[in-house]
Order: C-alpha cells, then sequence, then structure tokens
C-alpha cells in the first residue's frame, strides 16, 4: 500500500461523526439542489438552442443600488477601514436602530447592548445554537425552510423537531401541536416570515402568540428576517420585535442581501435581547473578525434609503402578478404572496394520459428536462413547488415575454392537480 493511500485511509478514519464519521464523502445519495444542478446541464447539452428560464434561484437578479456601489468603492479607498472590524463600529449600530425604527416601527433598540452586526444572516444563524444547545437539547424548526439553525442543533449533540407549514394552517406553525415531553427540552425556536419557501407573511396576532407561547414555556424565539422589509398589496414591513414582550424572549436576523440585492456582500446584523446578543458576540468573536469596515459603511448608506428596497419590492410585486395570471390560467392555483420573491404552488397529480408525478421533485425535474423551466422542489409538508420572480430580464417588457414563454411551453400539455 503506498503512503499517499496510506494517508487517505487514515484520514477518512478520522471525520467527525456529525459529518458523516468513517463514511464521510462515500455516501450516493444525491441532494436536490444537485439534482436540479445536473437536470440544467443535461437540459441544455438536449436543447442548446432553447432559452433555460430560471424561476429557481433564490437571490435577486439585479446590481446594488449605484449608490451603494459607490459608497463601497469610496470607503474602500480609505486607510481607516483596511484593518479588523471584530464586532463592529457604533455608528454602523446607531443607522441599524435608526432604520429599525423607522421602517419597522422597533422603537429604543440600544446600539451597545442590543444590536451587533453579522457577516449576514446564515453565520448569524450557525452561531446561535452555539450560546444555548446543549446535548438532548430542542431547536423548534418550522419546515419546509433554512436549515441553518438546526444543521447546527445536530451538530451540538441536540435534537431538532420540526413543525410543518401547511397551506389549511396559512403556512403558520401550530404551536398547540408540539408533545409536552418535547416542549421541556426545547430552547430555542426559529420562524422566518416572510417565509421561504411558501412566501407566506405572519400576521400581528401570531406573533403575540409566538410571545406568549415562549414566555410560557421559557423557549427563546430566533425570528430570520431576510424578506421583511420587501412587502407588498397593502402589507406593511413587520418586525417580531414590535411586539409587545418580544424583546424579552427573542431576536431577530435581519440581512441586506434580496432587500438590497448585496447577496456577495455579506451583511446584516442580530437584534433584541441583550442577553441572547451579547451571548452571541461571545461566539462570533471566536468564529470571525467582522466584516469588511467598507461593506458596513456602503450598507449604511443603503439602510439611510429605504426608498432602495421599496423600489426592488414594487419589481416583484408587478412580476408576481404576472406570473400568477400565467400559471392560474394554466390551472394551478397560485396564490400572491404580499412578501418576498418566492411563489409556492401545489405540483400536479401529473399529466392527462401521460407521466404522473408521484412528487414535488418528479414535477420540477420534468419542468427542467422537457420545458426547460427551473424550479425548486419541497415535498416536506405537501408536495409543492418554489418558484422566484429573481428570473433574469432586462425591463418590464422583457419580463412579459419571459412569463408569455413559460405559458407558452406549459400549455403544450393537460396537467391534472
Amino acid at each position: 500500500m503506498s503512503t499517499e493511500v496510506q494517508k487517505e485511509s487514515f484520514i477518512q478514519q478520522r471525520f467527525a461523526e456529525r459529518i458523516g464519521g468513517a463514511s464521510f464523502g462515500k455516501g450516493t445519495a444525491i441532494y436536490k439542489f444537485e439534482k436540479i444542478k445536473r437536470a440544467k446541464a443535461a437540459a441544455k447539452l438536449a436543447f442548446p438552442n432553447m432559452e433555460l428560464i430560471d424561476m429557481g434561484v433564490g437571490e435577486p437578479d439585479e446590481m446594488a443600488d449605484a449608490g451603494v456601489v459607490a459608497a463601497l468603492a469610496a470607503e474602500a479607498a480609505k486607510p481607516e477601514n483596511r484593518g479588523y472590524s471584530d464586532n463592529g463600529p457604533r455608528e454602523y449600530k446607531v443607522v441599524v436602530a435608526e432604520y429599525m425604527k423607522n421602517v419597522f416601527g422597533v422603537d429604543g433598540l440600544d446600539p451597545d447592548t442590543e444590536i451587533l452586526h453579522s457577516i449576514g444572516t446564515k453565520p448569524a444563524l450557525a452561531m446561535l445554537p452555539s450560546c444555548f444547545i446543549n446535548p438532548g437539547d430542542v431547536t423548534l424548526m418550522t419546515v419546509p425552510g433554512y436549515p441553518i439553525l438546526g444543521t447546527h442543533t445536530k451538530y451540538l449533540g441536540g435534537e431538532v423537531y420540526p413543525l410543518p407549514l401547511t397551506k389549511e394552517n396559512n403556512f403558520l406553525p401550530d404551536l398547540a401541536s408540539i408533545p409536552a415531553d418535547i416542549l421541556k427540552r426545547a430552547k430555542l425556536l426559529y420562524l422566518n416570515y416572510p417565509n421561504n419557501p411558501t412566501g407566506a407573511s405572519a400576521t400581528k396576532e401570531f406573533f403575540a402568540e409566538v410571545v406568549e407561547f415562549a414566555k410560557k414555556n421559557e423557549i427563546i424565539v430566533v425570528h430570520d428576517a431576510p424578506y421583511a422589509a420587501l412587502t407588498f398589496d397593502g402589507q406593511e414591513p413587520l418586525s417580531f420585535l414590535s411586539t409587545p414582550g418580544a424583546k424579552e424572549i427573542g431576536v431577530e436576523c435581519h440581512s441586506l442581501s434580496k432587500s438590497y440585492n448585496m447577496t456577495g456582500w455579506r451583511i446584516g446584523w442580530l437584534c433584541g435581547n441583550p442577553l441572547v446578543v451579547s451571548a452571541f458576540g461571545t461566539v462570533k468573536d471566536n468564529n470571525d473578525s467582522g466584516q469588511f469596515l467598507a461593506i458596513q459603511k456602503a450598507a449604511m448608506y443603503g439602510l439611510e434609503h429605504p426608498e432602495i428596497t421599496r423600489n426592488i419590492a414594487a419589481k416583484y410585486s408587478r412580476r408576481h402578478d404576472l406570473l400568477c395570471a400565467a400559471l392560474n390560467e394554466i390551472g394551478f392555483q397560485a396564490s400572491k404572496p404580499r412578501g418576498s420573491f418566492f411563489l409556492y404552488v401545489q405540483a400536479p397529480k401529473g399529466i392527462k394520459d401521460g407521466q404522473r408525478f408521484e412528487s414535488a421533485e418528479d414535477f420540477s425535474q420534468y419542468l427542467i428536462r422537457e420545458k426547460l423551466i427551473s424550479t425548486v422542489p419541497w415535498d416536506d409538508a405537501g408536495k409543492f413547488v418554489r418558484f422566484s420572480v429573481t428570473f433574469i430580464a432586462n425591463g418590464e417588457e422583457d419580463e412579459k415575454r419571459v412569463i408569455s414563454e413559460i405559458k407558452r411551453r406549459l400549455t403544450d400539455v393537460q396537467f391534472e392537480f
């Protein structure tokens, strides 16, 4: 046996169980997004002259506002911004506090104790379990959804209890359904509204119920709010922290990725309960050295111009109108959300006198391979596919062209629902 093979075998036995242990890298399962990636590649090869319409990408299709980009360029040239930012400058936190007040009506956030910047919301969600979860503890997670908080809960020896989001319950979790033995061990409750993937919005009444539930059961609420400012059709931006008593039991994660077209910039913040924010800061100190100061200062420019987000939301609202109308004419039951850029629709059962779809994944794969329309399937709580209105289009007329092309491709067969 060669030295190289010996080393490979030695390393293979040393992987942590949390990522698969000695079986790491040997699994044959293909994950959902890898299947989508492969199907898209195959479809492009099979139909090289046909446009692939990507409705699956969950990130903005346009550049950040020119003013934000200019602010970054100016700040990047300043020598005082070149060093470590650690837990960030106070001026950023002051601007965040003003933004939370002006956009969400959350008054009185203390910049010194109740706000900390994060390198996007993903790292914040990844770090929070390290503040609270011991082996055997439980995190309550809505499904379908963004798994990061649950993934790190499991890494730490905790457990995840799923809360299905169903159409019948307006894609809100049924908190009364949680068994008593789970509640005794639960430490964290993860929420995300407007929701990915369902597009559903929370209500003030629901958030009030959450506060009461959390206090009664001594559970910390983590509200993941990257889409909170992207609302339309009369839906005002709603923060969990605007609920009376919310700051006593929870925190909220915000990001400029979706609301300011700044996905790759990686900038956001955690705000709310000072004890939770302090614990996050302690864990964060041992994970990163802060985001580049120039990015934080460019973000400040954006937060001082919330009209940027309102303009982005108006575009998504317009695209939702077009897409919902087209899908409903085909036979889908598409209900326009009042926030986010996601449209969540039930998958058909099959094609008349043709192929059956046993799962949403079956239907999504069909759309990619046969129609060159990419979506994301979810089979966690029913059979649904997620369309994202962040598709590439050059202006309003081109948006209409893309939607018309989707409709054309989907009307040469008859779906059964």
